[in-house]
C-alpha cells in the first residue's frame, strides 16, 4: 500500500504536517478507486434516484424502498432494502472464499439498515469452459485455459452455496454468462434484499457526540488487508499467490449468529446507527459512520478484540476480516448490548465514542505509551478524494457480416451454448426455499417472493419479483444501446410474471478507466442504464462500481449487472413452461409490426457461435407502455404461460418452454417482409430486447391489451407430446423434450 504523491500533497496541505503511517494507509485505502469512485462518480449523476417509494437513496450500505400500500393508496409502512456488491479480483484469487465473503458483505449491508435478509441474486461472468464459440473467436481462444476457468466457476458457486445454505438466506435469482474476455478477471456480483419498516429502519449516519461505538462480531486478524486498493488495480499474472493475503476469509456460522443478533438488537432499539465492516476494515466503516452524521470519534484501537497477537495499529485499522459491525450505541445501553453479543457467542469491544471534532485512532504501544496514529476530519477522510477526469473513445460502428449457416447447426449451436444453456447445475446447489416465502424458483424469467407482512383484509399479501444480470455480448457489440437492452430485459422478466417494476440497483465492471477506449465503453454503459431506468420510471436507488477489471489477457467487457425488483398482489404468477393447449404469441418484435425484414443480429448467441458482426436491435420507442401492458396481461386468467425473449432469440425462449407434458407446434411467420431463409433466420436469432412469448386461450385479449404499445403474431400453439416442432417456408426442425435438454445440458455434463 502506497499513497500517491498527488494524494499525499493535498493530505499534507489539509493536515498542516506529513501523514502517519497509518494515516497514508487509510487515505490510500479510503481514496481508492474501489471506495471513492473516483473515475466513475463524475458520471453516475445520470441516474435519476427518487420516487415516492424511494426511503433510503445512494450513499448508505444499502437503499430503503417502501412497498406499496395494500389499499393501493400510496405506499406502507413496510420496506424492503436492496444491494448489490462485486466481489471480482478476490473470486479470481481464491473463488471459495472470494465469493463466499462477497455474500457475507452484501448481507452485512442489509443488517447494518435494521433489516433482515430474505433474498440473494448472485450474478456471474466467467471465461470460456468448453470448445470455442466460432472460427471468429478460435484464434483468440485458442490461448484460453478452459481447465481454468472450470476451476474458477465451481469454486465460486460452491462458495455462494456454502456461504448463502449456512446463513439460510436463500438463493433465488441470477444469471450466468460465459465469454473470453472474462477468463483473466471473473465477475462474482452479488445482490442482497432485506425486509424492514419504518421503525425498525437503522442508517449509517451518526447520530449524537457521547455515543458509544461498539464492535460486534468477530475477532479481527491480518486478512484482507489493502483489500480495497486490492480491488483498485490490474489483476497482475501472479495475483493468485502474491494477493492471497488481500482476500477476507469468511465464516457462514458467525455470520449467522451476527444475523440473529443484530435482529435483536434492532428490535430492542439499542441501534442508533450501525455500518459493516467491508472495504477498509473498521477505519472506513467507523471513519465513513461518523462522517455521514458531520461528526467524529476517538477510537482505541487496542480495545479491539484480536484473534492474532502482537497486531499494530495500522493492522488493526485496515484489516477486513468478515464478520464484524460497528453499533453506535447509547451509553445507558451498552450493557444490554454486550449482554446480547455474549449470548449469540460473539465478541464485543467498546472501542470509543462519537465526539463532534476530528477522527481520532489510537494506540497503546509496547512502551505502554499512547500514541495517536490518526487525526484528520472525517469528512475530508470520506469525501476528499479528487475526482478523475479521464478521456473518452466513442466504440466503433459494429461491421455487417451476417454468415450464412444450416438452420439446424445454427440452432444446435445457440440451444446448446454454455450461456444460453440451462443453469440447473448451478442453482440446484443453492438453497432456494429456506424461510419459506420463495413462491417461483430459479429457472424461470424472475424468482417472487412474498411478503406476507403486507397482507390486506382478504389476507392478500405482497409478491416481491426479483430479476437480475446482463448481457456481455450486448453491450460489448453496443454499449449505450446494450446496457439499455439490459434494464428492459430485467423489467420484462418482472412484467412477465405480472409484476410492476419498483425500483433497481446496479454494479457497473469495466476494465482500466485510464484506457479511453476502455472509459468510453463504461461511459456508454452508465448512460444507458440510466436513461432506458428514466424511461420505465424506475428509480436506481443504489449501486456499486468495479473498475481496473483488467488482466493480462485484456479488459473484460463493459458488464452492467442490474439487480430490478418488482411487485404484484398474491404470490402466483404464470409458468414459463408450455401448457398442452393454448394459442402461442409472440408479443412485441418489432420486425412483425410491418418493418421489412428481421431486427439485426448485433450482440447475438448465433453471431458468437458461428461468426460475423451486426449493429445492435432496435428497442421499442415506449417501453414502459409495453411493460406495463405485459404485467397487466400475466395476470389475466387466460393465460397460461409466459417467457421473455432475450439471451439467444427466439431460438431458446421456444427450447425453454418445451417439457415432457407439453410441447409447442410453431411456424415462423413471413409477414413484415420475412420472406426470405436469411430474414426468417434473423427472426429467429436475433436479440431485440422488449419481447415475450404468451400462451393464452383468449388471444384477442392479448391483442387488444398491446393495441398501440407492441405488434403481436400467432406463432403456433400448445400440444401434448413433448415435442418442439419449428416450421419455416423453407425446412422444419424437431426436437423432443430429451433432445432439447440434451441440448441444454452442457453446463451440467461439462462440470460433472
Amino acid at each position: 500500500m502506497s499513497l500517491a504523491d498527488s494524494d499525499r500533497e493535498l493530505v499534507v496541505d489539509e493536515l498542516g504536517r506529513d501523514p502517519t503511517r497509518a494515516e497514508a494507509a487509510l487515505f490510500e485505502n479510503l481514496w481508492s478507486e474501489h471506495c471513492a469512485y473516483r473515475s466513475s462518480r463524475p458520471l453516475l449523476g445520470a441516474f435519476d434516484s427518487e420516487g415516492d417509494q424511494v426511503v433510503v437513496g445512494p450513499g448508505d450500505d444499502a437503499a430503503v424502498v417502501a412497498l406499496p400500500d395494500p389499499s393501493g393508496d400510496g405506499y406502507s409502512d413496510t420496506y424492503i432494502t436492496l444491494g448489490v456488491e462485486s466481489h471480482n479480483h478476490p473470486s479470481y484469487v481464491d473463488p471459495f472464499d472470494g465469493a463466499a465473503t462477497g455474500v457475507g458483505g452484501i448481507v452485512r449491508d442489509t443488517m447494518s439498515m435494521g433489516a433482515y435478509p430474505i433474498a440473494l441474486a448472485d450474478s456471474l461472468y466467467f471465461g470460456e469452459f468448453a470448445e470455442p464459440r466460432s472460427a471468429a473467436r478460435r484464434t483468440k481462444s485458442d490461448d484460453v485455459d478452459r481447465e481454468h476457468s472450470r476451476y474458477l466457476f465451481e469454486g465460486v458457486v460452491e462458495g455462494i452455496s456454502h456461504y448463502g445454505n449456512c446463513i439460510g438466506v436463500p438463493t433465488v435469482a441470477g444469471s450466468v454468462d460465459f465469454h473470453p474476455d472474462y477468463e483473466g478477471n471473473p465477475l462474482v456480483n452479488v445482490a442482497c434484499v432485506g425486509l424492514t419498516d419504518a421503525d425498525r429502519m437503522v442508517t449509517a449516519e451518526a447520530q449524537e457526540p457521547g455515543n458509544k461505538l461498539v464492535l460486534v462480531g468477530n475477532a479481527t486478524g491480518r486478512d484482507g488487508l489493502g483489500g480495497a486498493s486490492f480491488a483498485s488495480e490490474d489483476l497482475s499474472e501472479d495475483a493468485e499467490t502474491e494477493d492471497r493475503p488481500a482476500v477476507q476469509v469468511g465464516d457462514p456460522y458467525s455470520e449467522k449468529l451476527l444475523v440473529e443478533a443484530n435482529e435483536v438488537l434492532v428490535e430492542e432499539r439499542l441501534v442508533q446507527s450501525a455500518r459493516d465492516l467491508g472495504a477498509a476494515g473498521l477505519g472506513g466503516a467507523s471513519s465513513e459512520l461518523v462522517a455521514k452524521g458531520g461528526l467524529g470519534a476517538e477510537i482505541e484501537l487496542d480495545r479491539v478484540h484480536q484473534r492474532e497477537p502482537n497486531m499494530n495499529a495500522l493492522e488493526i485499522l485496515l484489516a477486513e476480516s468478515q464478520e464484524r459491525m460497528c453499533y453506535e450505541v447509547r451509553p445507558g445501553d451498552v450493557d444490554r448490548v454486550q449482554e446480547i453479543a455474549e449470548r449469540f457467542d460473539l465478541g464485543c469491544s467498546v472501542i470509543g465514542e462519537v465526539t463532534d471534532g476530528n477522527y481520532v485512532c489510537t494506540f497503546e504501544g509496547e512502551d505502554g505509551e499512547r500514541e495517536t496514529v490518526v487525526d484528520a476530519p472525517a469528512e475530508f477522510l470520506g469525501d476528499g478524494a479528487p475526482m478523475n477526469d479521464l478521456p473518452a473513445e466513442e466504440p466503433p460502428e459494429p461491421a455487417v457480416d451476417r454468415p450464412d449457416v444450416p438452420l439446424r447447426e445454427a440452432y444446435e449451436s445457440v440451444v446448446g451454448s454454455p450461456t444460453t444453456a440451462s443453469k440447473r447445475w448451478v442453482y440446484r446447489q443453492y438453497d432456494h426455499e429456506v424461510g419459506v416465502r420463495t413462491s417461483v424458483l430459479p429457472g424461470d424469467d424472475a424468482a417472487l417472493v412474498a411478503i406476507r407482512e403486507t397482507e390486506d383484509e382478504d389476507g392478500v399479501g405482497t409478491g416481491l419479483a426479483i430479476s437480475a444480470g446482463a448481457d456481455p455480448l450486448w453491450t460489448e457489440c453496443a454499449p449505450y444501446d446494450g446496457a439499455r437492452a439490459v434494464a428492459l430485459e430485467n423489467a420484462t422478466n418482472l412484467a412477465a410474471k405480472g409484476a410492476t417494476p419498483l425500483a433497481a440497483v446496479d454494479c457497473l465492471n469495466g476494465g482500466n478507466p485510464e484506457k479511453p477506449d476502455v472509459y468510453g465503453g463504461f461511459k456508454g454503459i452508465v448512460d444507458g442504464l440510466a436513461d432506458m431506468c428514466a424511461d420505465l420510471s424506475v428509480p436506481v436507488v443504489g449501486g456499486n462500481v468495479s473498475l481496473y477489471n483488467d488482466s493480462p489477457s485484456g479488459p473484460i467487457p463493459p458488464t452492467p449487472t442490474v439487480a430490478m425488483v418488482g411487485t404484484k398482489a398474491g404470490y402466483d404468477a404464470p409458468p414459463m413452461a408450455a401448457a398442452e393447449e393454448g394459442e402461442l404469441l409472440l408479443v412485441g418484435d418489432r420486425s412483425l409490426g410491418g418493418d421489412d425484414g428481421a431486427q439485426p443480429l448485433g450482440g447475438s448467441e448465433y453471431l458468437a457461435r458461428n461468426g460475423g458482426s451486426d449493429e445492435f436491435p432496435a428497442l421499442p420507442a415506449d417501453p414502459e407502455s409495453f411493460v406495463a401492458a405485459l404485467a397487466a396481461v400475466a395476470d389475466a386468467d387466460h393465460v397460461q404461460a409466459t417467457h421473455d425473449v432475450s439471451h439467444g432469440g427466439l431460438a431458446v425462449a421456444l427450447a425453454e418452454m418445451v417439457h415432457e407434458d407439453a410441447g409447442l407446434r410453431v411456424a415462423l411467420p413471413e409477414q413484415g417482409g420475412l420472406g426470405s431463409q436469411r430474414e426468417q433466420t434473423g427472426l429467429l436469432f436475433n436479440e431485440q430486447p422488449g419481447r415475450v412469448l404468451v400462451q393464452t386461450t383468449d388471444p384477442d385479449a392479448v391483442r387488444e391489451a398491446f393495441v398501440g404499445v407492441a405488434p403481436v403474431a400467432s406463432i403456433g400453439e400448445g400440444t401434448n407430446d413433448g415435442r418442439l416442432e419449428l416450421t419455416t417456408f423453407w425446412t422444419e426442425l424437431t426436437y423432443d423434450a430429451a433432445e432439447i435438454a440434451d441440448l441444454r445440458s452442457v453446463i451440467a455434463d461439462t462440470m460433472e
